[in-house]
């Protein structure tokens, strides 16, 4: 009788266990990131000297070669967790909320793509991450480096969504700490526009001072791609970064300058 009761408390401890209780053995969340809701870890690496390619634009295979529009060589510590995502909810949910709790933490955007445009997905699953369960459908994947804010600016973050045949979705999220200072990053100019469409403002805060000729060219650039834009600027020289930006031919009729103190420069997307 004694055995049965032991029996049916076990039996009770185990029903009562978190979801969590599913996670590949000797894995753990990453510090920077709290896990999606009743997602379960599938995969999980901790190599001391990782060597990566973070790619800065889409991806292809030429004769055999992998080609790269843009990268960064990377080089250190690297830990990484896959997701496998609760059923109700889709790749894209779990990716938009890393993205925003990053980014809320004052990670800077290096890349952003989307669907078809990053290229193949067993491109990404086999030659970038090399984790075949990140195989899925082209147009239903998402890749975003961020760079960490100050003192981590030389960590790096990848981040990449996936939603299989199966319909099983995937978030993936690598840290790489590199060995090696990575000096001055700028994202790309799709980039900034698709983040200023999707949530609708930039934050730079390192942009404190006077405007700088590479950032006012890329700023330039990025408001250019759709002329149809316009944009408020904050910032304490914010009417300067607004001439310097009217010298990279953005009309001026596209840009107001918003009072009041803030740091660094800001944009927001004025419907």
């Amino acid at each position: 009788m004694r055995l049965f009761s032991l029996l049916a408390l076990s039996l009770a401890c185990l029903a009562v266990q978190p979801l969590s209780a599913a996670d590949l053995p000797g894995s753990q969340d990453l510090e920077i990131l709290p896990r999606f809701p009743r997602a379960e870890i599938v995969d999980f690496r901790d190599v001391a000297a990782q060597e990566r390619i973070y790619p800065l634009g889409s991806i292809r295979r030429i004769s055999g070669t992998l080609r790269y529009e843009r990268q960064i060589d990377s080089q250190g510590h690297m830990r990484s967790v896959t997701y496998e995502l609760p059923a109700e909810h889709t790749s894209g949910q779990a990716f938009n909320a890393a993205r925003d709790t990053l980014q809320e933490q004052g990670a800077e955007l290096l890349y952003w793509c989307e669907s078809r445009e990053c290229g193949s997905s067993s491109l990404w699953a086999n030659s970038v991450f090399g984790n075949a369960k990140l195989l899925g459908a082209d147009d239903q994947q998402a890749y975003l480096l961020l760079r960490l804010a100050e003192p981590k600016q030389n960590t790096l973050v990848a981040l990449y969504s996936i939603t299989r045949g199966n319909r099983r979705a995937y978030l993936h999220v690598e840290q790489l700490d590199n060995q090696a200072d990575l000096g001055e990053l700028l994202p790309g100019p799709a980039t900034l526009l698709r983040q200023l469409r999707n949530t609708g403002e930039l934050d730079f805060v390192s942009l404190d001072g006077e405007p700088v000729a590479a950032w006012a060219e890329l700023l330039g650039r990025t408001l250019n791609q759709d002329s149809t834009l316009r944009v408020s600027l904050s910032g304490k020289y914010a009417a300067a970064w607004r001439d310097a930006l009217v010298a990279e031919r953005v009309r001026a009729a596209r840009m107001e300058v918003q009072q009041g103190p803030s740091d660094g420069l800001s944009f927001k997307l004025l419907r």
